[in-house]
């Protein structure tokens, strides 16, 4: 197994997770298999407990594992299915190692941070490293481990003298660190200052760490002398100096790493040359020849995302409403979702804050007036998930709004049952409707607290994790947007549910429940049918979304605020094949796989209609194996040379040949 870490210095939220997932991307078009791992310093187990004000979203897996929201990104970014195992943390450690005291495990040893907990970490990282995670059978190839929190925390002091052990125990050809540090540039003077990296490189190698590579963050690109300057007294190699500078949409960055051949440093300090790879596989299997890396890495998709997200420029305006607006952090996978859904439906995505409280009827006259006006201005509204009654009438109010203006509407989690007790105060008439989650005492009880969750924990008793939808209504809108399925697997984070005694009343009065669990007691998807999209998903959607393959309801709510609904369920692709005009007059076939077709004037390009008669995936495929091959040969030659100098200067002998690859 290789590692990868990925350490941060100067300041947090430097895009650690970002740059990690980044290299994975890199790594994985080198088609290495990449696993993550997130290291979070904080005393907390996980992050279920966690205000979203401290640490941003709660990102929820499959396995019902509530993570830091990096975890997020690893899975969108590498398309992989991680678990909780992935999310180290301080107090899962700490719980580990007591455990063991107590079960006798150390034999009446002294239990101390070194050895016994950062021996802790290090097993741990081996025994999740080996864990696959793409669906694929086999340890991966590649792990890429971040680090949270800064250079130099006390928090994180045993997790960086275990990774100093750590590179000793599996070999330094296998252990690669990347250093993510700030290069600010002082407004008065516009030069681009070294001195915090420098301290920061200081630092980290006090602790006993070097790093391989410094990735720079800056606004603008790395210039040169500042390279150079960095090199000389960070002792890095220049061309292992990277520039991770702004740009203009996430999906870039991959793509200017690999333009810094980040791949071919870290392929070189991991002994994973790409040729290397090429002459062992065939040697060791003539039938398996090239499985694992291609001469340059694969990044056509990425670039076609990034190009054409920049090329977006008709707006959709989607009103968010929630209590959390001033971070946006907190609502991470829901933006994340909403720019999935907006690059397949070609437009650019414009979100509109709007604070529940501002809403309300109590809230001061100017903010009030200036939420309701906001709400008023857009396309289509989504309230999410959340916890607690703060704000929660303004979200009814925004509820009704959409309701009656028939303005798009998704809710998700809360923002379902908002919906639910907005429609039972207004349709059925059932005044002081309300969740016992806001008012225990309501005559009219909409959402009840689900009777299998502890009262007395709150950490990770939820019900949490990937749960089974049945859809009760085949022909429903959210059934056609998941393509006519019978069933959907979505992830899961709360604890209350809507009231099963109150559900028959509803439906009466024109709410439809068309999703349900395998009971059929627990309400999972709600419909309003005569209105344009009004939805409403207990489950957390924005999970499982994927920058090429968008979560069907949130692509039904773009779809609908950009008034391109119903012409995509009319042209019968309704498994995530749409096509779209875009500000040039062109249009592009947008398939959930992520891939691309430019149409000019309704036709396809003399060159991909060419493609189209033949098998376009073979001629793909034919030109990479190719370039294999190409690379495989000039490594076998470059061999042959070493051997010939060897023999003719009498340090080797013809069994030579077949010792080394």
């Amino acid at each position: 197994m290789k590692y990868v870490i990925v350490t941060g210095g100067v300041v947090s939220g430097l895009g650690k997770g970002v740059t990690a997932s980044s290299i994975g991307v890199v790594l994985q078009s080198c088609g290495l298999r990449v696993t993550s791992i997130k290291i979070d310093p904080y005393l907390n187990t996980d992050a279920g407990t966690m205000s979203p004000f401290e640490h941003g979203e709660v990102f929820v897996l499959d396995d019902g594992g509530e993570v830091d929201l990096d975890l997020g990104n690893y899975e969108r970014f590498l398309d992989v299915t991680l678990t909780k195992n992935n999310n180290i943390t301080t107090g899962k450690i700490y719980q580990s190692v007591i455990d063991a005291e107590r079960r006798g495990d150390y034999l009446g040893k002294t239990v101390q941070v070194v050895p016994h907990i950062t021996v802790e970490i290090q097993e741990w990282i081996e025994r999740v490293a080996v864990v696959p995670v793409d669906g694929k059978e086999g340890a991966a190839d590649v792990c890429v481990i971040e680090l949270g929190g800064t250079i130099g925390d006390i928090e994180s002091s045993p997790f960086v003298e275990a990774l100093r052990q750590f590179q000793f125990r599996v070999g330094q050809e296998n252990f690669c660190l990347v250093h993510v540090s700030l290069i600010p540039v002082l407004g008065v003077v516009g030069e681009q200052k070294t001195k915090p990296t420098q301290h920061s490189v200081q630092a980290l190698r006090a602790l006993g760490l070097t790093p391989d590579l410094l990735g720079c963050r800056s606004a603008k690109p790395l210039e040169q002398c500042t390279r150079e300057k960095l090199s000389q007294f960070c002792h890095v190699p220049a061309g292992h100096i990277l520039s991770i500078h702004d740009v203009s949409n996430i999906w870039h960055v991959p793509l200017l790493l690999r333009d810094q051949n980040v791949h071919l440093a870290i392929l070189k300090k991991l002994n994973l040359r790409f040729g290397r790879v090429i002459v062992r596989s065939f040697v060791a299997n003539l039938s398996l020849l090239y499985p694992s890396s291609a001469p340059q890495p694969e990044l056509s998709e990425w670039t076609q995302r990034a190009e054409r997200s920049d090329a977006l420029s008709i707006p959709v305006k989607i009103g968010m409403v929630g209590k959390y607006t001033g971070l946006s952090d907190s609502y991470l996978s829901v933006l994340k979702a909403l720019t999935h859904a907006s690059l397949a439906c070609g437009r650019k995505l414009v979100i509109e804050w709007v604070a529940s409280t501002d809403l309300e009827d109590g809230s001061p006259r100017d903010l009030h007036d200036a939420a309701w006006a906001a709400l008023k201005s857009v396309d289509g509204i989504l309230v999410p998930g959340g916890f607690g009654d703060r704000g929660t009438q303004g979200k009814v109010l925004a509820a009704k709004y959409a309701r009656e203006n028939n303005v798009p509407y998704l809710g998700v989690c809360l923002g379902m049952q908002i919906a639910v007790i907005e429609f039972a105060r207004s349709v059925l008439g059932l005044d002081g409707a309300n969740s016992t989650e806001f008012d225990p005492a309501t005559p009219h009880p909409c959402v009840l607290y689900m009777p299998e969750i502890s009262r007395t924990h709150k950490g990770g008793t939820m019900r949490l994790g990937v749960r089974r939808t049945f859809f009760q209504t085949p022909n429903c809108l959210t059934s056609k947007l998941y393509g006519n399925e019978s069933f959907v697997d979505e992830r899961h984070r709360h604890r209350y549910e809507v009231n099963p005694e109150l559900v028959d009343r509803l439906e009466e009065a024109g709410l439809t429940f068309v999703g349900k669990d395998e009971t059929g007691r627990r309400m999972e998807i709600v419909e309003l049918p005569e209105h344009k999209y009004f939805v409403g998903v207990q489950f957390h959607p924005e999970f499982k979304s994927r920058p090429g393959k968008p979560s069907p309801v949130f692509l039904g709510l773009i779809l609908a605020a950009s008034k391109q609904l119903d012409s995509y369920l009319a042209s019968g692709k309704n498994a995530g094949t749409m096509v779209t005009t875009m500000d040039n007059g062109h249009s592009f076939d947008c398939v959930a796989n992520g891939t691309a077709e430019i149409h000019v004037n309704g036709v396809a390009t003399k060159k991909q209609q060419q493609q189209q008669q033949a098998d376009p995936s073979k001629f793909k495929r034919l030109e990479r194996e190719l370039l294999q091959i190409q690379a495989m040969v000039k490594e076998l030659k470059e061999r042959e040379e070493e051997i010939r100098e060897d023999l003719r200067k009498g340090r080797g002998g013809a069994g030579d040949i077949f010792m080394e690859d």
